[in-house]
């Protein structure tokens, strides 16, 4: 793809270096932690060093497991709703340096303002969320056959948590796993993404200090109750491996978790798995357009593309696809690319060459298939030379072929027409994954459809908003090749506790079950 010549943003004036120091000074990172590694930290604004950070060797990584399970022995017994003290605590410290922290997750992962500072909100949010768990974990009285017995079920904490995530969401994500992880007792390891450890190394630094807070109120923390364990694959295997780790969380793409998977389920370890998605929605004629011109544009072109719920297919009808595409297709044309720190700018960088050299790589593969493409061409940003800033692209495909039924982590959306909206559906559920996805319509019938048992077989399904940018309150994953783990609100806690069902016998005789007879002499 040629390079436009537009210069959109002076990023030449930046001092971002000095700016992460500040910032990780600001939230309890002392230099040595970002200096002195091999690691190599670049911020994607102008593809500059922001860090150096000493990655986690596998015996670092087993010291720190037998830490955490030591940790996991002492917090197990303190009381949920004392645990969820410390939560909020650590919700207190994310209030207070949302700012910092928002602005940190900006610069490592180059979003725009709006979205480093909701990021820091929704850990805000998981926190208030725990908190009130704490005092909810709640059993279940079942009925039984048997006079003067009861059962019921009740919870216990599970064990070591590891979280791996991703660079996208590099602190949320993680922090949907350990509010609740932390609150149903269990101690909790952390293996960022090597793309994005700064904010991870912040966030630890937030929690100690919650952490010191506790213990001042005579709260009873152990250490190595959190840690962080930055690195690459290493640590990574060292967690998935150890038979003291009770849960791994990961989020990344379907090939990680086809290699995660199996090892864990040798050792029958407990998995959450959130993985690939390639996220479509449907667009009929009774469709409000207007609406559905936001939503569209965001859940595509949001993140630069980089979200695991980004829009990548849509299904236009045939009688509105004349009206609406083009409409999208000026969308993509005029939406502002640039440096995501400044007032105005709705796309920033993508992550790193590689994702850029994989976006010019589809996009090259959907024009062999038919496509026909507009944007996609990579932007030139002042001072940014080794930065990858690309205009987001839209791709009218005559069928869903080529790269469109694979997933490409980048600002690329196929557009398609269809007459029926069975057939619409049935192409929507055509793919491998099965994250995300929303359909836009006014006719009830085609939204009840959409979300019955023979609609979007996603693990989320919206009607009249996009795929993407779900709340904390709902249990978040999906199914097919993106895992079918959940996370985040509803009941995803259950997922890092132990199940245990009870029977009380409090009378004088012992009846069985199900009439059986064992009668001593």
């Amino acid at each position: 793809m040629p390079v436009s010549t537009k210069v959109p943003t002076p990023a030449h004036q930046l001092d971002l270096p000095g700016e992460v120091e500040r910032l990780l000074a600001e939230l309890g990172v002392g230099r040595p932690r970002f200096s002195n590694g091999a690691l190599q930290v670049r911020t994607p604004i102008t593809g500059e060093i922001i860090g150096q950070i000493r990655e986690t060797s596998s015996n670092d990584a087993m010291a720190a497991v037998e830490a955490a399970h030591a940790a996991f022995w002492a917090w197990r017994l303190v009381p949920a709703p004392k645990r969820g003290e410390l939560v909020r605590l650590f919700g207190e410290e994310l209030r207070a340096r949302k700012a910092a922290l928002g602005r940190l997750v900006s610069i490592e992962v180059g979003k725009i303002v709006s979205e480093g500072q909701g990021e820091v909100q929704e850990m805000i949010d998981i926190c208030d969320f725990a908190v009130g768990l704490s005092r909810q974990i709640y059993g279940l009285t079942i009925a039984t056959e048997r006079g003067e017995h009861r059962m019921m079920e009740s919870w216990h904490p599970l064990g070591v948590t590891a979280i791996i995530s991703a660079f996208n969401f590099p602190v949320a994500v993680w922090a949907w796993n350990a509010a609740l992880a932390l609150v149903c007792g269990n101690s909790i390891l952390w293996k960022p993404s090597e793309k994005t450890p700064l904010t991870a190394l912040a966030t630890q630094a937030l929690l100690e200090r919650a952490l010191a807070r506790f213990r001042q109120d005579g709260g009873p923390a152990p250490e190595g109750l959190s840690a962080v364990l930055p690195g690459g694959r290493e640590a990574g295997e060292t967690l998935v491996d150890h038979p003291k780790v009770a849960l791994v969380s990961a989020t990344g793409s379907t090939a990680m978790g086809r290699a995660v998977g199996p090892r864990l389920a040798r050792r029958f370890a407990r998995a959450i798995l959130e993985l690939g998605g390639n996220n479509a929605a449907i667009v009929t004629p009774s469709a409000d357009l207007d609406l559905t011109l936001r939503g569209v544009a965001f859940a595509a072109m949001g993140t630069a593309g980089q979200r695991c719920t980004t829009l990548r297919r849509l299904f236009v009808h045939e009688n509105v696809y004349a009206s609406f595409v083009p409409r999208l297709k000026r969308a993509y044309a005029s939406v502002a690319i640039g440096n995501p720190l400044e007032a105005g700018t709705l796309i920033g960088p993508l992550i790193d060459q590689t994702a850029y050299r994989r976006m010019q790589s589809a996009l090259a593969a959907a024009k062999e298939a038919g496509g026909t493409i507009h944007g996609g061409e990579r932007v030139a940003i002042d001072g940014a030379a080794d930065a990858c800033y690309v205009r987001p692209a839209l791709v009218e495909m005559p069928a869903q072929s080529g790269p469109v039924a694979h997933e490409t982590f980048a600002p690329i959306l196929y557009v398609m027409k269809y007459s029926e909206i069975d057939s619409a559906i049935e192409l929507h559920n055509a793919v491998a994954q099965g994250l995300s996805s929303s359909i836009f319509t006014n006719d009830l019938r085609e939204a009840e459809t959409f979300l019955s048992a023979r609609g979007s077989d996603c693990g989320i399904a919206n009607v009249n908003i996009g795929p993407s940018g779900a709340e904390i309150g709902s249990a978040f994953g999906g199914e097919k090749d993106t895992g079918g783990g959940r996370e985040s609100g509803s009941d995803a806690w259950k997922a890092y506790m132990r199940r245990a069902t009870n029977t009380i016998n409090y009378g004088h005789t012992l009846p069985l079950a199900q009439g059986v007879r064992f009668d001593l002499l």
